[in-house]
């Protein structure tokens, strides 16, 4: 069975790196998808965040990664022959949101979601915290 983990992926976090091999042992393949998000300005060209995803997934023969800058979700789902996606999820803020959005993928398309809870260690880490830290602290990366 195949799976989408998309996200922005602006920047790659350790939490993205756990969910992603994470959702590596439990599915035949995984399609890692930098997907534009309307809310967020990106700060890094889709390309290069194509780019370092790829070189995350180097060695782990089951993934593979792609780019989906237009249409829904389940538009690129239905286009891959994709019928589940994995989410991570942080906190509960999380899971109300990925729960709204996995009942609408559900109703437009029959596309499943599969939670996935951050690893305790990881779970205060988001992209925007990441950004937000490296630019006071350069030593602080999130690769």
């Amino acid at each position: 069975m195949r799976a989408l983990f998309p996200g922005s992926f602006d920047p790659v976090t350790p939490g993205h790196r756990d969910v992603l091999r994470r959702a590596a042992r439990l599915f035949d393949e995984v399609v890692v998808c930098v997907m534009s998000n309307p809310d967020k300005a990106g700060r890094s060209p889709v390309a290069e965040r194509v780019e370092r995803l790829r070189a995350e997934a180097a060695g782990v023969d089951n993934v593979t990664v792609d780019s989906h800058t237009g249409g829904l979700l389940v538009d690129y789902c239905r286009r891959a022959g994709i019928d589940v996606v994995v989410r991570g999820v942080r906190n509960t803020r999380d899971l109300g949101y990925e729960t709204l959005m996995a009942r609408m993928n559900h109703e437009l398309a029959g596309v499943e979601t599969l939670f996935i809870a951050a690893d305790p260690e990881r779970a205060h880490l988001s992209s925007t915290l990441v950004t937000a830290t490296s630019r006071h602290d350069p030593a602080v990366r999130a690769e």
